[in-house]
């Protein structure tokens, strides 16, 4: 039986570099954001997630888009 994906949302990542350890690697906490709309364009989000960096007090090392779906038999 064919299988469909159906999702159930979407999760807009923030990794920012809170500073670095002792052995000098940088440390990094996540700050996400739940959600948001699964049809949401990935530029979107992008520009959502440059203007909330300039609201955090550390830098904004990277943004990550996950999407999640359930999968179910049709």
């Amino acid at each position: 039986m064919p299988v469909n994906k159906v999702p159930t949302g979407t999760v807009l990542r923030l990794v920012l570099q809170t500073g670095v350890d002792a052995s000098g690697n940088p440390v990094y906490r996540n700050k996400n954001l739940n959600n948001v709309r699964p049809d949401a364009l990935d530029q979107d989000l992008f520009d959502v997630a440059q203007a909330l960096a300039g609201l955090q007090e550390y830098t904004l090392n990277s943004v990550n888009r996950i999407d999640n779906a359930r999968l179910v038999q049709a």
